[in-house]
């Protein structure tokens, strides 16, 4: 980097995290990127780079410096703007242990588009703002010193025919501040010439199924081993095949005792020698569709009922916005969640970084994985849009296959959701077919809140039927095939004044009080839990785990400082409906009687 060039300088968050001063040059986001598969030596690239925005570098260089993996409009970034055109540069070393590696560069989200060099090389041309890419760039590097990774990075936002989600360049309301360029981890792997590039696992009841893809090699072995324990399986077959493990006493997954197997991955030769040893995890467990005893579909995971509840999880930060600040940060939602009584999460119209469903496999939370959105038009009546122009269509499917391939192997993951609301949606019954072909191993829920807003009329695609209603809860009644499930309700909101952001505050239904936010919420539980006992409900989605810039119905604040309504009463309702949803049976007394009471906690 240009010794003469700029210092890197920070920027005032307008609203702070307990993270946000944890954040900076030497402390970017440090830990290995990929849970599912790691090998012992990378080189993480986070941390400050050269930037220029809105046009080609000046001829003496870059003008300013960024914090990567933070998205330029981010205060976390060092920018705090918006540029449509973003140039990145770095300078690094090989690591001189790494001689005779091949070296693979990894990017673990850039949008919308990117393009990159290696010492003026093309190595990566990528679209789309929400899946990894990486490039093997040995034959571009020098034999020795300093080498230079160049990034151009173009981002429109809802300007593009990108997926963008809640991402708009003037957010209000339900949508947000945009997230441009590189936002998640930039790293660098040794790999041997013959090595494993992924595992797509499979797992069941009984074990778990593998076809390793390799690049070269004869055999793979799999040993399967208890968490930091004993070996309790071994097999191995040719590169390239299905490898299938069956375990004495399987021991599965469920959220209660989210139980996951070490995997230890080798690659062989025709000798049996070792070329290459990744690490891995399993959970073992199933999802899928079971009658109960009226003979209603419901959810079932490991073939036993399972009612699943838990938040809408937008994933924004007011530092960071799509990225959050730490690892500790990224974990603290989901445990949260989990603190307040719910055994699932639906990620909303956002794909996360690894970690992040790394934390739900460990800490037990299954997850409804959204595609992100194409920009939505509102213009007209419900149900009338035109489809999204063709050039949208083709990247909305390359980016839902890109991400349904790269979470395939995620263990919290039991439904894929195409299309929210009717925003982007375009011949329904053949995209929920084309994500149960790419994976039928998990529930499709065709459209979520096909009941409302700007969606088509009902396929009948997919297995879940989900209703939105604000406040609600809905009350859906089973039509055919498809469980039913209230796939968003709630919205109670609440203002805490310094932990808000700046604008005129919204949500379905205001509170003035933390108590009598408490009081709506278990009022609305209770109505919840009576729908359920009566409709064969398999699951409930409540809006939203923290506020989210204007939107203040989160369960937190926007700055994670604060849980608004009390934690015991809401977690004590929470675990009624799941119990409800699994018994078929409500519970009875008031929540007082099965709850503590008092303040909300921060």
């Amino acid at each position: 980097m240009n010794a003469a060039g700029p210092a890197f300088k920070t920027v005032e968050p307008v609203l702070s995290t307990p993270w946000s001063a944890q954040v900076g040059p030497g402390d970017a986001l440090p830990e290995y990127p990929r849970p599912r598969l790691v090998r012992e030596r990378w080189l993480n690239l986070n941390g400050v780079w050269e930037y220029a925005g809105s046009g080609a570098p000046r001829r003496d260089g870059y003008g300013e410096r960024i914090l990567v993996p933070f998205p330029p409009e981010s205060a976390l970034s060092g920018i705090g703007r918006r540029d449509e055109t973003l140039w990145y540069r770095k300078v690094f070393h090989v690591p001189s242990g790494w001689d005779g590696q091949r070296v693979l560069l990894h990017f673990g989200a850039v949008d919308q588009s990117a393009t990159v060099w290696v010492n003026n090389q093309e190595v990566a041309v990528h679209e789309g703002g929400y899946t990894a890419f990486s490039a093997d760039i040995t034959d571009v590097l020098r034999p020795s010193g300093s080498q230079e990774l160049t990034v151009r990075a173009t981002d429109r936002t809802d300007a593009s025919t990108h997926p963008v989600g809640k991402q708009r360049n003037d957010p209000k309301g339900i949508f947000y501040t945009a997230a441009s360029g590189i936002w998640q981890t930039v790293w660098l792997e040794p790999v041997p010439s013959a090595h494993i590039r992924e595992l797509p696992l499979i797992p069941d009841l009984e074990g778990v199924t593998v076809v390793p893809k390799v690049t070269g090699g004869a055999r793979v072995e799999m040993i399967v081993s208890e968490p930091e324990g004993a070996e309790v399986a071994r097999v191995e077959g040719e590169a390239g095949q299905r490898l299938r493990a069956n375990l004495p006493a399987p021991h599965l997954w469920t959220p209660d005792d989210p139980y996951l197997y070490d995997l230890q991955v080798r690659l062989l030769d025709e000798s049996g020698n070792v070329l290459d040893v990744v690490e891995s995890y399993t959970g073992l467990r199933t999802i899928g569709t079971v009658a109960d005893a009226q003979g209603r579909p419901r959810i079932a995971l490991n073939g036993r009922i399972t009612f699943l509840h838990g938040p809408l999880d937008q994933g924004y930060w007011p530092d960071g916005i799509h990225t959050a600040p730490t690892d500790e940060a990224l974990r603290f939602d989901l445990e949260k969640t989990k603190e307040l009584g719910f055994n699932f999460v639906r990620k909303h119209v956002k794909v996360e970084p690894e970690r992040w469903y790394h934390w739900a496999d460990r800490l037990g939370l299954l997850v409804w994985q959204d595609m992100p959105s194409l920009t939505v038009s509102f213009d007209g009546p419900p149900g009338t849009a035109p489809d999204p122009v063709p050039e949208a269509q083709e990247r909305f499917e390359a980016e839902l296959t890109e991400m349904i391939e790269q979470l395939r192997g995620v263990t919290s993951i039991v439904g894929w959701v195409p299309f929210n609301e009717g925003w982007g949606e375009f011949d329904t019954a053949r995209i929920a077919k084309l994500v149960k072909d790419l994976d039928p191993t998990r529930h499709v829920i065709a459209n979520s809140g096909v009941n409302c807003c700007f969606s088509r009329p009902d396929t009948g695609a997919g297995d879940v039927y989900d209703d939105h209603t604000y406040v609600g809860p809905g009350s859906p009644a089973v039509k055919d095939h498809r469980v039913i499930v209230d796939g968003e309700y709630g919205g109670l909101g609440l203002v805490v004044d310094g932990h808000r952001w700046p604008g005129e505050p919204q949500a379905y239904e205001m509170t003035p009080t933390p108590a009598q936010l408490t009081k709506r919420y278990a009022e609305v539980s209770e109505n919840l839990e009576r729908i359920v006992a009566g409709t064969g409900l398999s699951g409930a989605i409540y809006t939203q785990t923290t506020d989210v810039e204007n939107e203040v119905n989160g369960l937190l604040t926007y700055d994670r400082r604060v849980v608004k309504a009390d934690a015991g009463i809401v977690a004590a309702r929470n675990r009624a409906v799941i119990e409800t949803g699994q018994s078929g049976r409500a519970s009875t007394g008031p929540p007082e009687s099965r709850t503590r009471t008092g303040t909300p906690s921060s």
